[in-house]
């Protein structure tokens, strides 16, 4: 989901030695596993969609098949190309597997993939899961990886129903696509991918159809996607645990918050001076409140002329993109996570206390400390990103930024410039999607192979001024 090449593994926990292999290497080892296993499912993802068959008008060039790959993989739904317009249905069935495998993790389907050929899952596949899913034993990923596979199945499979259900009798789609449609896009809301077959195509100039019943079931989707598989175990298990851990309760405050918050926010302006002046009441709820759920990780466009919007609400966007989905979920960036760690921290600071606690619980300093790096890293990757596509494109800096923060939070939400990228723009926000599926610290465990050394010398404290 998201803390694995799919899941947001942004913590890599101590890992117990097996007596022959130091624990710190055997972390690294984990960490470059997520980050080459994702490149090399990319690669593998670029040259499916290069086969012939793929695109209508001919062979997908080297640049759409790797963009595309790379967008499907880490689930964000930028493409340089619409996929129901210029991919046959050969390519949009390779395209819906690059959505499926980058949802749920290639890590997490290939040991799913074991276990229905009933072959064992080795111990260092179980740490890296469960590192990823913020598990203490390896152990207990076996029961999740079932619980969250049936889960997965149901989830997927109702939505596609509902979806089926809705365009079969309203004719939205022809009946020789319309159940190849339906489980497109529940798969890609879910998995928060954001890729529809509709982009593109004249009837429906703003992608997805804009009927209520449709935004409430991909909204559902995209919302339940976005929770991560932890907080999904504990939701499937609520009958018999009958009390949530603290991670879950904070994920659902904190999703809550953000979703009422970009509610508000879009409606507030597109409303009263906006792109929804002449829409109805009830439609203008709907669909300020599936953008705002959309926002966050799948990046399905709710909000009609979506590149006229006002500034009022793309700063919202970019601030609700930014933020992104839960830890080990479907979506990226900053993580619900991070965020409300860093408001504990910032809330305990202004009450004079030194740590951060909630629910009668402290938070550990080490937590907040690498909140304040993925806050940090998270900030330089996309100010430096905006940076250089501004360099050598004449695009204004409000449409790249949010170019930008879309790829970082592997939403693919766009102001309508990426078609337009060249090639060099097109690496920087691939490489962008790639981080923020990946999260900042498997990255740089992976490239900087830290070690924990122990400090022998401790040198003087000294007080240096900040703020």
């Amino acid at each position: 989901m998201k803390h694995h090449p799919n899941f947001q593994h942004r913590d890599l926990h101590y890992l117990a030695g097996n007596g022959h292999q130091r624990p710190t290497k055997r972390r690294i080892e984990v960490a470059t596993r997520i980050v080459l296993g994702l490149a090399g499912m990319v690669v593998v993802g670029t040259l499916l969609l290069m086969l012939p068959g793929m695109g209508v008008n001919g062979r997908l060039t080297f640049m759409q098949a790797f963009f595309t790959a790379t967008s499907a993989l880490t689930v964000t739904g930028l493409s340089t190309i619409a996929a129901g317009r210029d991919l046959t249905f050969a390519g949009q069935i390779v395209l819906l597997l690059l959505i499926q495998f980058g949802g749920v993790g290639y890590m997490f389907a290939a040991a799913a993939a074991l276990r229905i050929i009933r072959r064992r899952v080795s111990l260092m596949d179980r740490l890296a899961l469960s590192s990823s899913l913020g598990l203490d034993t390896p152990e207990a990923i076996m029961k999740v990886l079932k619980r969250s596979l049936i889960g997965i199945l149901v989830i997927e499979g109702s939505g596609a129903f509902l979806l089926f259900w809705k365009w079969w009798l309203s004719g939205t789609v022809d009946l020789d696509h319309v159940f190849f449609y339906a489980i497109f896009h529940a798969v890609s809301a879910f998995c928060n991918a954001g890729f529809d077959l509709f982009n593109g195509l004249p009837q429906y100039p703003d992608g997805v159809p804009s009927d209520n019943f449709t935004l409430i079931v991909l909204g559902t989707l995209i919302g339940l996607g976005a929770l991560g598989i932890p907080v999904l175990s504990e939701l499937f298990t609520w009958r018999w645990r009958r009390r949530f851990s603290l991670h879950t309760r904070l994920t659902l405050a904190v999703v809550a918050f953000l979703i009422v918050l970009g509610w508000v926010g879009l409606w507030l302006p597109e409303a009263t001076h906006g792109v929804l002046v002449d829409v109805p009441l009830g439609s203008q709820l709907v669909r300020t409140w599936f953008q705002s759920v959309s926002a966050r990780t799948a990046g399905f466009a709710g909000l009609p002329r979506f590149d006229q919007l006002q500034p009022e609400s793309r700063l919202i966007l970019i601030v609700l993109m930014f933020i992104g989905s839960a830890p080990a979920s479907m979506g990226g960036g900053l993580t619900t996570g991070t965020f409300a760690v860093l408001l504990l921290a910032l809330w305990g600071y202004a009450r004079g206390t030194d740590h951060a606690e909630i629910g009668g619980r402290r938070i550990a300093v080490g937590t907040v400390r690498r909140a304040g790096a993925v806050l940090t890293v998270g900030l330089f990757v996309v100010l430096t990103a905006t940076w250089l596509i501004l360099l050598v494109q004449d695009f204004t800096l409000d449409q790249v930024l949010f170019e930008v923060v879309s790829g970082f939070a592997t939403c693919g939400l766009s102001l309508g410039i990426t078609g337009q990228l060249n090639v060099f723009s097109q690496f920087i926000i691939a490489g962008v999607m790639f981080w923020g599926r990946l999260g900042a610290l498997t990255i740089v465990s992976a490239i900087g192979q830290q070690s924990k050394r122990t400090q022998l010398v401790q040198y003087p404290e000294e007080s240096v001024l900040i703020g």
